[in-house]
């Protein structure tokens, strides 16, 4: 368990670059925390230090999931906080994405029990005038 204290959103466009140079796929990246708490700023600084800074990034929340391609194969960034079935994520290829792609995840909670043992979980909260970020 690894907790960094961030204190602006350069901070945590920083982490999140540093972060991306190690991710692989196929990789798993849940990201835990309450609205506001920056996982949407950590995806897509993700997606486009992968993909290319000029890559726009739209929020899923109403799509439900956004695929990029990268010289590696592909990022699935899927908003999973609309979901209200669990047979859901299976028509939005959350488990293919999970098997071939590095999968990023906001509010994944609704799929706990098909993420692999080896997801790495990224967990946001409030911290004086910043962010306290808890990788697991």
């Amino acid at each position: 368990m690894k907790e960094i204290i961030l204190d602006n959103v350069e901070a945590t466009r920083n982490w999140a670059k540093d972060f991306a140079k190690n991710l692989k796929a196929p990789i798993t990246v849940a990201l835990h925390g309450d609205l506001g708490m920056g996982k949407s700023e950590i995806a897509r600084t993700i997606i486009q230090t992968l993909s290319g800074d000029d890559t726009v990034v739209p929020s899923p929340t109403f799509t439900l999931v956004q695929t990029y391609e990268n010289k590696d194969g592909k990022i699935s960034h899927f908003d999973l906080y609309r979901i209200n079935d669990k047979s859901e994520l299976i028509e939005i290829g959350l488990p293919y994405a999970v098997d071939n792609d590095i999968t990023l995840i906001e509010w994944p909670d609704i799929a706990d029990d098909i993420l692999p043992e080896n997801t790495i979980n990224i967990f946001l909260e409030s911290y004086k005038d910043g962010r306290k970020l808890t990788v697991k």
